[in-house]
């Protein structure tokens, strides 16, 4: 019975059907970059990531660079509230949602590190759904715990049934026994019950119980306190420890009988010996990590005469990213946020000293997330947690869209190159999706990529002609192989033993989907879904535009 429930998994509609995604290249605008002008410390950060694109096909643009790199993801998705599907009935609008976040879960989960985490933020109306869906794609195994957010302190006396005040955080690692969470910092509060009465040299100290309920068979001696009381464990307890061990703590003064030394003994417990954190707890308070309304105020601060309007309706304060951080990372360590919203989440890493990357696909990514990170360089932003990290600017990133998609359609409809594409980009773009590192040689024209120590790649527009591909055949030599793509060649493919021929864009045709730029959870962007005669089996078939590729099976 519990090998059949292991094997259990939820079930929706188009489950089956999974985007076959173009690996696509990341172009760098420098204009929209930003940096300090200067470096404030030697580990400030530069080389943080800003990527405006559809979330899904940014991941799989980052996978070949950064699989198993990333130590936290931090995701705030689209709650499904049913706002974005007006035109679907309740089942096909859940069956969307999951189908959409477990093509981005899978590739969140190929980028993280062995000892790396995810935290999702999510509310009643899919939190269950998504964690059965998170034990599918993470392992069962690896669920860490479910967070429960005060996001709000005040009852709505308008609520129809319940008043809602939190949301939950699931938390997954990637591989448990390879996790580690850190402890949180140590409060003044916890810290001011800690004392020294009595001029202890050792320190601060407070005390413990020695009697507790559970029962211990050599806890029921008598104590017998310097001014001549004599203690029994009190009924229903037992002393925690056995009388050897009291006799030896005493004589070490680890025992307070109270001011006046006729108190029932407690146990001696100093600052210094303290564990230098706090163990998470799985209910965050309001005041400890800010609520929904302190964190538009802090939007708002930032983004005072540019104006937020509706788009961040529930912004994370960053109080709540900072307590992510610090139990799952230490400074250094990279940050990936896929759901950039206002940009809270590569704010704090960068005032925390993570590095980290953010996808954001929406025009806020320009009005909103670039102005706020440049305050944060610039050190012009005192709100959110600048002032409890000590933060004074500094570090910079860079601002990356996603290249169109690698083929387009020419006047006839055949498949070509996009015009959009100059000889570095197609380069580049071939060597991933041929499986290639991109590292083009400033010596030898036809190193573009390699694969292994001795298998590189070489990407042109030009048909090559017999002698010169006897010519690049010699410089590869027989000890290393190039793999060789252009629009044609003259002779047999396989006259040179050291060298692969493939045509382009014909190598590449069958790889993806191509044109198709937006998987976004908006789901008005999504083609209807609509019945068409039944088939053979008397069941309805899903009816959608039909791809390039389609087109171009068809046309064969």
């Amino acid at each position: 019975m519990t090998e059949r429930l292991q094997k259990l998994e939820l079930t929706w509609i188009g489950k089956d059907k999974r985007p076959r995604l173009e690996p696509r290249i990341l172009l760098e605008d420098q204009e929209l970059s930003h940096h300090a002008r200067f470096r404030r410390a030697d580990d400030d950060i530069f080389d943080n990531r800003l990527i405006f694109g559809d979330n899904l096909l940014a991941l799989k643009a980052l996978e070949q660079e950064y699989t198993g790199r990333v130590k936290c993801v931090f995701i705030d998705p689209p709650y499904n509230t049913g706002s974005a599907f007006e035109h679907y009935n309740d089942g096909l609008e859940h069956s969307i949602w999951l189908g959409l976040m477990r093509d981005r879960l899978e590739l969140l989960k190929l980028l993280l590190r062995d000892d790396g985490s995810i935290w999702i933020t999510i509310d009643d109306n899919e939190a269950h759904y998504l964690k059965v869906l998170c034990d599918e794609v993470f392992g069962r195994k690896n669920f860490v715990a479910t967070i429960i957010w005060q996001k709000l302190f005040t009852v709505k006396n308008s609520a129809k049934y319940f008043s809602d005040m939190h949301e939950y955080l699931l938390v997954y690692a990637k591989y448990i026994s390879s996790w580690n969470r850190n402890l949180l910092p140590r409060s003044t509060e916890l810290d001011s019950s800690y004392t020294n009465p009595d001029n202890d040299p050792r320190g601060l100290w407070t005390t413990n119980a020695i009697q507790a309920r559970n029962y211990y068979s050599q806890g029921t001696y008598e104590i017998n306190s310097p001014t001549g009381r004599t203690f029994t464990p009190p009924a229903g307890t037992y002393w925690r420890i056995a009388k050897n061990t009291f006799d030896e703590l005493e004589k070490d003064g680890r025992i307070w009988w109270g001011k006046d030394g006729t108190a029932i003994p407690r146990i001696k417990k100093f600052l210094s010996e303290a564990k230098q954190g706090v163990v998470p707890a799985t209910i965050w308070f309001h005041e400890d990590v800010g609520t929904n309304a302190k964190a538009k105020i802090e939007v708002r601060a930032l983004f005072e005469g540019i104006g937020d309007g509706d788009i961040f309706m529930t912004p994370k304060p960053e109080k709540l990213i900072q307590r992510i951080l610090e139990i799952a990372t230490t400074p250094g360590d990279l940050v990936l946020d896929s759901f950039a919203g206002s940009g809270t989440t590569g704010a704090v890493a960068h005032k925390m000293g993570r590095r980290w990357i953010m996808i954001e696909l929406g025009n806020h990514c320009h009005t909103h997330i670039i102005p706020r990170l440049k305050k944060v360089i610039n050190d012009e932003d005192p709100g959110g947690i600048s002032e409890a990290v000590n933060w004074h600017g500094g570090g910079g990133f860079r601002y990356y869209k996603l290249a169109p998609s690698l083929l387009a359609e020419d006047g006839r409809g055949f498949p070509v190159i996009n015009p959009e594409y100059n000889a570095a980009m197609l380069a580049e773009a071939m060597c991933k999706l041929m499986g290639f590192r991109y590292q083009p040689s400033t010596e030898i024209y036809w190193q573009h990529g390699q694969s292994t120590e001795s298998c590189y790649i070489y990407v042109t527009t030009l048909a090559l002609e017999q002698g010169a591909l006897a010519l690049i055949s010699a410089e590869v030599g027989p000890e290393r192989s190039l793999l060789i793509c252009c629009p044609g060649w003259r002779g047999p493919a396989d006259q040179f033993p050291n060298l692969i021929l493939k045509k382009i864009p014909k190598a590449v045709l069958n790889r993806c989907e191509w044109g198709h730029d937006d998987y976004s959870l908006n789901i008005k962007n999504l083609p209807m879904l609509r019945p068409e005669p039944l088939g053979r089996k008397g069941r309805a078939t899903e009816a959608t535009a039909p791809s390039l590729f389609d087109q171009l099976e068809e046309a064969k």
